[in-house]
């Protein structure tokens, strides 16, 4: 059953909700309602990570153009046809399918509903296919940036990520990324990355899981995790927020969207996510599809860290001008990863070192 979540606004204030959404709303035609579908995977939609992140955007899309945004939530990978069949039978003009899995199920419906424009989010298209754009991410640099700050966090020198399946590309190119940045600061560092045994039905709804590997990992000596698996990732980042202490400070990053706002019961230890703008991705290619200029092959989104919120002080001035060079580096390919988030040139020296964290 289709879960209708409407989003009409009337012409007079479009104005305003472009403004908050980045859409120019001059170019939307007030007599014509766009109607917007989203299909998740089992990650289900209020995950506060990655699938919520893709509907939010639909939802900010819908409004500014003065339309409609509805989600199915997937229960098992047999219904993925059919999920997006719901939208397609009933005269969807954008069906947004959530995650790598739903790759060729989305290509396959594209073929079929010609008249229709589909988004894939994380889904790579390597076959060109007039009515469908993937939105990709550089999951590798938001890894890397979140890999620099974990190593000048660290006090005991081992840091750890909890990450959903390695079945999934993006979770890889986020882990190798985040090894990549740790060993670019301190080759000697510890990691402790572990993915999640199951496969994709489970792997990223399974906060337990993710507890437990954190706590596993804190008992080993790490004082950082990165957690990047949906709800098993923000399994993580709550059981090291239970742990941290003002004597004995534990810090934990986030993935996909600045999680302090999604996640609050990781804020005692969140110093900051490793961010793909999904959000912001699917409202720009809705707004390419209301100026008609839209394309098919990959649009690449925008990734980066989330803002330190209250550990800003707990960060030094040399390591956030720090993240920026690198950031910057990362941007002109100075510093060059591979598609799979490890380093393209493993000679690569370190940068000059910062001040740690007090």
């Amino acid at each position: 059953m289709i879960m209708k979540r409407i989003a009409i606004v009337a012409l007079a204030s479009l104005l305003a909700l472009g403004a908050t959404a980045g859409i120019n709303t001059h170019s939307v035609k007030a007599q014509t309602e766009l109607k917007i579908g989203l299909v998740t995977d089992v990650g289900e939609v209020d995950d506060r990570s990655f699938n919520q992140s893709a509907w939010e955007g639909a939802q900010a899309a819908a409004k500014a153009a003065g339309g409609t945004a509805d989600y199915v939530e997937t229960k098992d990978p047999a219904d993925y046809a059919n999920n997006i069949a719901q939208f397609a039978d009933n005269d969807y003009d954008i069906i947004i399918t959530v995650g790598f899995a739903l790759g060729e199920a989305t290509a396959t419906a594209a073929k079929k509903y010609p008249n229709i424009h589909f988004i894939g989010v994380d889904q790579f298209q390597g076959e060109a296919i007039t009515n469908l754009t993937g939105l990709i991410f550089t999951e590798g640099k938001a890894g890397f940036l979140a890999g620099v700050l974990a190593a000048r966090l660290t006090k005991s020198g081992t840091i750890a990520a909890v990450l959903g399946t390695d079945q999934v590309p993006p979770v890889v190119a986020f882990k190798n990324g985040y090894e990549a940045g740790a060993k670019y600061i301190n080759p000697d560092i510890k990691i402790l990355s572990t993915y999640h045994p199951g496969g994709l039905a489970v792997a990223f709804v399974d906060p337990k899981w993710g507890s437990d590997t954190a706590k596993q990992a804190l008992d080993q000596g790490a004082d950082v995790v990165f957690g990047a698996g949906g709800k098993t990732g923000n399994g993580a980042l709550q059981a090291v927020a239970e742990r941290t202490t003002k004597d004995k400070p534990l810090y934990c990053i986030g993935v996909d969207t600045d999680q302090w706002d999604t996640v609050p019961e990781a804020q005692p230890c969140l110093v900051s996510s490793a961010m793909k703008l999904i959000t912001k991705g699917v409202v720009d290619i809705v707004k390419q599809h209301t100026d008609g200029t839209i394309t098919a092959g990959n649009f690449v989104g925008d990734v980066g860290l989330a803002p330190f919120h209250d550990f800003e002080s707990v960060v030094p001035d040399e390591v956030k001008k720090e993240l920026d060079s690198v950031s910057e580096k990362l941007l002109s390919d100075e510093i060059k990863l591979n598609g799979d988030g490890t380093m393209a040139d493993m000679s690569m020296e370190a940068t000059p070192e910062a001040t740690p964290a007090s």
